[in-house]
């Protein structure tokens, strides 16, 4: 059976918006996950992950900073995903 392949643009090989975008990844968590790389392919949809991401952990709402992490992490941890 032949197994999934997504290509990744490794950070030497990044250009243009998608550099921004690795650059961004590097200074927030000091590498860039492959979940990120996933989307290299297609940085607007990248840019557009990141900041949906940003406002739903970040932005106004009725649940604490705190409590959208723990919603995160349990939801990664039923899914077996360590990210």
């Amino acid at each position: 059976m032949p197994r999934p392949f997504i290509r990744l643009i490794d950070e030497d090989e990044a250009e243009g918006e998608l550099r921004e975008e690795y650059d961004a990844a590097l200074e927030r968590a000091g590498k860039v996950f492959n979940i990120v790389k996933a989307m290299s392919l297609r940085p607007g949809v990248l840019k557009a992950s990141m900041a949906l991401y940003r406002e739903i952990m970040f932005g106004e709402s009725g649940l604490s900073r705190q409590e959208r992490e723990l919603l995160a992490t349990v939801a990664s941890a039923e899914q077996s995903c360590h990210y």
